[in-house]
């Protein structure tokens, strides 16, 4: 059996993401593909559209045969943390064989010459990021300098501003960068993204990126919908939106987020995770003036941080991620959720019990029952998630707490 991991969002699953799975059944002959995907809150500091319920059964209408959730810690963290916690559960479980990923430059050695850097960290290339740090640069900005500067001998340079510019390139230099810390034995596949880029709003060829599709719904300009997404996702689309279940953005917890930061003191906004160098205060101030929450955004954001870093930081505040709680999660996953599966996935899961390192959670009564300190922690982060994500809904059915324990596992129809 030949099992291949993809870690992925699907905020929505789009015709890209289809032929992205396709594409890495043809050229790895796998029997199986595992997807890590992220729950109710996203990598950009923000909701996702629909709940990770929806966007599972997305994903296994359209090709994936195992959907494991990836724990709200890292969803919500860095683009190195993310990659960091969904490349840990594809390794822990043992028997993952590749893992695949979109990039838009298709010279895989490239890409490991840059992750290789970046996991050895070489003194000449720190003491470069630390010069570009003190120009007062976004981290990733000072990042990408300094390493056009340590590589220039051996990349070309635009090679290299093009590579380090995309964020599917990013994403894939750090799974590639964590699958070296892990000294994992999974190897890499790169599929060259077609389409438009990671951001980008133009459909090309039925291709449209996430960040397009989430523009027609706000502009509720769908007419396209239909032709960027497979069927069967538009359909659970269109039934998620039917039922009421208005796509999700960050102004749907304006009024709880701003009530952290007016409880919240400067003192506890500075342990907040992504809150560094005296932002605590800027955030305080910012709220004093009652800005709405795309202002506040706004006003925030400098050349130093990020309009995604900020929304991150809005984010675990809403959530109550501290820094010294993603601290005691650096080490590893503590357990892999699985959240829906297929027919083949099914007969996979056994599989998966048998050889994981870490727990495979089926039902989450069953599994806190017998979870260690950590393994709790994690997966009531998760639970409060969900719980916190209901809250969003314009409808007040929909506002139910506890889903994780009673939403059942996603199977194929």
């Amino acid at each position: 059996m030949k099992i291949c991991g993809i870690v992925a969002e699907y905020n929505p699953f789009h015709n890209g993401h289809k032929y992205q799975i396709e594409q890495t059944k043809k050229l790895t002959n796998c029997d199986t593909v595992i997807a890590v995907m992220s729950g109710n809150f996203i990598q950009r500091g923000l909701p996702a559209l629909f709940d990770k319920w929806a966007r599972a059964r997305m994903a296994i209408e359209n090709g994936v045969d195992i959907v494991i959730e990836l724990p709200t810690c890292y969803a919500t963290s860095s683009a190195e943390f993310f990659a960091h916690g969904a490349v840990g559960i594809m390794d822990a479980l043992n028997c993952v064989d590749i893992l695949s990923f979109g990039n838009k430059y298709n010279d895989i050695e490239v890409l490991k010459r840059i992750a290789n850097v970046l996991h050895s960290e070489p003194e000449e290339y720190k003491k470069l990021l630390q010069r570009e740090l003190k120009k007062g640069t976004s981290y990733p900005i000072a990042r990408s300098n300094a390493l056009k500067n340590f590589l220039k001998k051996e990349i070309d340079s635009k090679i290299l501003e093009n590579i380090l510019l995309d964020s599917n390139n990013i994403l894939g230099i750090e799974y590639l960068k964590a699958l070296l810390t892990y000294d994992s034995p999974i190897e890499p596949c790169a599929i060259e993204r077609i389409g438009g880029d990671y951001n980008s709003t133009n459909i090309i060829d039925n291709i449209c990126s996430a960040t397009g599709i989430r523009e027609m719904l706000e502009k509720n300009t769908t007419e396209k919908l239909p032709d960027v997404m497979p069927e069967k996702s538009f359909k659970i689309l269109s039934d998620e939106i039917i039922s009421g279940k208005v796509p999700m953005n960050i102004s749907n917890f304006e009024k709880e987020i701003l009530y952290q930061l007016r409880k919240l003191s400067t003192s506890e906004l500075s342990e907040i995770s992504d809150v560094t160098e005296g932002l605590e205060n800027v955030l305080k101030k910012c709220i004093a003036e009652g800005f709405e929450i795309t202002d506040l955004i706004e006003q925030i954001k400098t050349k130093r941080y990020t309009k995604t870093r900020v929304q991150r930081i809005l984010i675990h505040t809403l959530l109550g991620i501290k820094k010294s709680f993603l601290q005691e999660q650096k080490e590893t996953p503590q357990y892999a959720r699985i959240l829906a599966f297929s027919k083949n996935g099914k007969k996979v899961i056994p599989e998966l019990v048998k050889k994981s390192r870490i727990p495979i959670v089926t039902s989450i009564s069953k599994f806190l029952k017998t979870a260690t300190p950590s393994q709790k922690e994690m997966l009531e982060l998760d639970i409060m998630a969900t719980n916190i994500y209901t809250l969003g809904y314009q409808i007040p059915t929909f506002r139910k707490m506890n889903l994780d324990y009673t939403m059942p596992m996603q199977d194929e129809k």
